[in-house]
C-alpha cells in the first residue's frame, strides 16, 4: 500500500516543521516548504528520514514561485495539502499601523494561503483534506480584549476566505479545516506561550486525521473543539 503524501508549505520550523515531523513518523510521505536556500530544521529532518521528507523552496507571496512549485508536483496526488505560515509585527493600535505593515500581513496570512490553496486544490485526492493554520485571535467571537490588531484582522479574513472558498466548491468532496493550535512557544507564539510544539502537533494532527474524509469546512483548535467565528 503506497504511503500517504502530506504538503506542508512552511515547514521550516516552530509549527509547520512539527508538523512535517509528525506526519513523517506516522509513515506519510511530506514533502515541505521553506524560504530561500538557508539551512533549516526541516533540511536535517529530510536527511534522516530515509527519503520519506522532500524540501521545496517557496515564497508563498511570490505568486510566480506559488506557480512553479505547483507544475514542480504536477504529477503528485496530495492527501493533505497544510499551509502554515504566517507573520506577526507587534502589538500595535490599528490607528498607529503603517500602510506599509498592514499590507504585508495581510499578504502574508490571509491572501497568500488562500493562493496556494487554490493553485493547489487539483492535486488534492477527491475525498483528501485542505487545511491552514489559523488562530483563536481570528475569531470575532473570542475577541473581548482587542490588542494584535492587524494580525487578529488578518486570520479572520482568512477564516472569511476560507468561508468563500467553501461556498464557492460546495460540490467538492474536500475536508476543509482551519485550525487553532492554541499559544504555542514559537518565534510568531513567544517565549510566554503555555506549550511547547510537541504538546500541540499531536493534537493538530489527531484533529486533522479525525475529520478526515468529511466534506465542508469546520473551524477547529488543536484539541478537536470547535472555535467560534
Amino acid at each position: 500500500m503506497n504511503a500517504r503524501t502530506a504538503l506542508v508549505v512552511g515547514a521550516s520550523r516552530g509549527l509547520g516543521l512539527g508538523l512535517a515531523t509528525e506526519y513523517a513518523h506516522h509513515g506519510w510521505d511530506v514533502i515541505g516548504t521553506v524560504r530561500g536556500d538557508r539551512r533549516t530544521g526541516l533540511h536535517d529532518l529530510a536527511e534522516t528520514s530515509g527519503g520519506r521528507v522532500t524540501v521545496e523552496s517557496l515564497d508563498m507571496t511570490e505568486q510566480e514561485q506559488v506557480a512553479a512549485l505547483r507544475d514542480r508536483l504536477a504529477k503528485r496526488t496530495l492527501d493533505l495539502l497544510f499551509v502554515n505560515a504566517a507573520i506577526t509585527r507587534g502589538d500595535i493600535p490599528i490607528g498607529d499601523v503603517p500602510t506599509d505593515m498592514f499590507v504585508e500581513v495581510m499578504v502574508t496570512n490571509a491572501l497568500s494561503p488562500m493562493r496556494v490553496v487554490e493553485s493547489f486544490r487539483s492535486l488534492v485526492a477527491p475525498t483528501g483534506t485542505i487545511g491552514v493554520m489559523s488562530s483563536r485571535q481570528g475569531s470575532v467571537g473570542f475577541n473581548t480584549e482587542g490588542g494584535q490588531d492587524v494580525y487578529r484582522a488578518s486570520k479572520s479574513a482568512l477564516n472569511q476566505l476560507m468561508r468563500s472558498y467553501a461556498a464557492r466548491y460546495a460540490d467538492a468532496a474536500h475536508t476543509l479545516l482551519l485550525i487553532c493550535p492554541g499559544h504555542v512557544r514559537t518565534e510568531l507564539g513567544g517565549p510566554g506561550a503555555v506549550r511547547t510544539v510537541d504538546q500541540s502537533v499531536p493534537g493538530v494532527r489527531d484533529t486533522i486525521d479525525r475529520h478526515s474524509g468529511e466534506p465542508g469546512l469546520k473551524f477547529l483548535n488543536y484539541e478537536d473543539r470547535p472555535v467560534p467565528w
